[in-house]
């Protein structure tokens, strides 16, 4: 019985968090339109089922890499709705004050060593950081983010070698979301995805991305193995994007996607799917789920609120934070 409640608490936390960041994400294109979020974000609605299920699998010391596509991932990990709308608004109060970004979002206090704007460069830097813990005896696991796009990457495919030759502590997680903008993975790959990550040697599995519950027991299985000394695993997980590649595609139809697909898609919401498999096997009622809908909602608004009252850094701040102090060819610019 104790067990079967940890699983409907595990479950109802992986809604609420899936909850929250499409609420995140939904709200975006009306903060571009508004000038409150200068340029374009690149949405994750759609995929919350990959990041929650994976990082629902993690402890809080354990890191992760991300995507340009990291807002979800970011949240899931356990960032801060608040100071995630400030750093998208480019507010001092952000993870990176301000200067990070959409695609730039860290923060090493929760395990978050960055979301990238460079396709496929966060595996090296997983693959660096489980090296470290295996060095030190230390039972941590790096998770590196990805989307199908950084398949054919040089620097993806070495990450995998150099992991499974070394047989360190890391979890790849391919979000396989069929596109990498507007080129359809199955026209520029010859061959499963899976496969391929098998070829190096690594522990793979096919996961449905749209089911957080498969995607979570999958991660378990992997995360274990990984802090065991079981070496590196990689799961491939079919997911979708329901928005374009990114907010500039609003209004646009550039037909890449037929729009049957899209809705063959949408009809298999994570969150949706997740909600009422709890509602069908009697662990929460309609209720109990409209009350997590609005405490979601009420997080947002009060994110919302912070990050709108947050000032802006100062502008004879420009300089500042942009390289390390100690790093020896900086050159002095008096902000030292």
């Amino acid at each position: 019985m104790a067990d079967n409640r940890a699983a409907i608490d595990r479950d109802i936390a992986m809604y609420r968090r899936m909850r929250l960041i499409r609420r995140f994400e939904e709200w975006q294109p009306a903060l571009i339109d508004a000038g409150e979020i200068i340029g374009h974000t690149h949405q994750y609605i759609g995929q919350e089922a990959v990041a929650v299920g994976v990082c629902q699998a993690l402890n809080a010391d354990d890191v992760v890499t991300s995507t340009h596509r990291g807002h979800g991932h970011v949240l899931a990990k356990g960032a801060d709705a608040g100071r995630s709308f400030a750093e998208l608004m480019g507010k001092e109060t952000g993870y990176n004050k301000g200067r990070g970004g959409s695609m730039h979002l860290a923060d090493l206090s929760l395990g978050i060593y960055g979301a990238n704007g460079i396709v496929g460069a966060g595996a090296p830097m997983a693959v660096g950081a489980a090296a470290t813990f295996q060095r030190r005896g230390e039972p941590r696991v790096a998770v590196a983010f990805f989307g199908d796009g950084a398949i054919n990457q040089g620097v993806l495919l070495e990450s995998l070698n150099l992991a499974a030759v070394w047989r360190v502590p890391v979890v790849f997680v391919c979000e396989n979301n069929q596109y990498a903008v507007t080129t359809a993975i199955r026209d520029v790959l010859a061959a499963p995805i899976v496969g391929r990550a098998a070829s190096f040697g690594l522990a793979a599995e096919a996961v449905d991305g749209m089911d957080a519950r498969a995607v979570h027991n999958a991660a378990e299985r992997a995360v274990a193995r990984a802090r065991a000394g079981g070496g590196a695993s990689f799961l491939e997980c079919a997911t979708y994007r329901f928005e374009g590649h990114f907010t500039a595609e609003r209004g646009k139809d550039f037909g890449y996607r037929p729009a049957d697909e899209v809705a063959a898609w949408r009809r298999r919401c994570p969150i949706v799917a997740l909600g009422d498999a709890l509602q069908g096997e009697g662990a929460w009622t309609a209720a109990e789920r409209a009350t997590a809908d609005a405490e979601v909602e009420a997080e947002i608004e009060r994110a919302l609120a912070f990050a709108r009252a947050s000032a802006y850094p100062p502008a004879d701040s420009a300089h500042d934070f942009m390289y390390a102090r100690s790093y020896p060819e900086t050159p002095a610019r008096g902000w030292e």
